[in-house]
């Protein structure tokens, strides 16, 4: 799963405000075009460490229309959200997925918490351990 978001960025009086149809608790602004995206690339991750944190689903990107622009979160936030899913898939707990990786349940829960600076090789070993990799892109 990519998690690249179509946001729709409006311009009123010199004012920029962005909005994702599919993360619609997501809404930020910004002085310029270039300050809203800055701005929307952190509140969209702040909006899905928020739906990690509370233990909810994760909104599916649609396809973006001709007008909207697309935002993919922080790495680290992206990498955490594509292992809080895979997990999920797979029917595991934090605990169970601890026990799968061999670690203590902190750490099982660290690799999950999306406020905590996981380097990303350990989140790969964990999807690897769930029969999965993460694959990298840049735009």
């Amino acid at each position: 799963m990519e998690f690249i978001y179509p946001a729709i960025i409006e311009e009123s009086k010199g004012f920029f405000t962005v909005s994702f149809r599919d993360v619609p608790h997501a809404l930020t602004d910004g002085t310029t075009f270039k300050k809203a995206v800055d701005e929307a690339i952190d509140c969209l991750g702040e909006a899905l460490a928020s739906c990690i944190v509370d233990g909810e689903e994760l909104p599916t990107p649609s396809k973006p229309k001709a007008d909207e622009v697309l935002i993919a979160p922080p790495a680290l936030i992206a990498a955490k959200a594509a292992l809080y899913v895979i997990t999920k898939e797979a029917g595991l707990s934090k605990t169970a997925l601890s026990k799968r990786l061999g670690v203590s349940e902190a750490v099982g829960r660290r690799l999950l918490n999306p406020r905590h600076q996981t380097k990303v090789v350990h989140i790969e070993k964990a999807m690897a351990a769930l029969g999965k990799r993460m694959i990298v892109g840049y735009a």
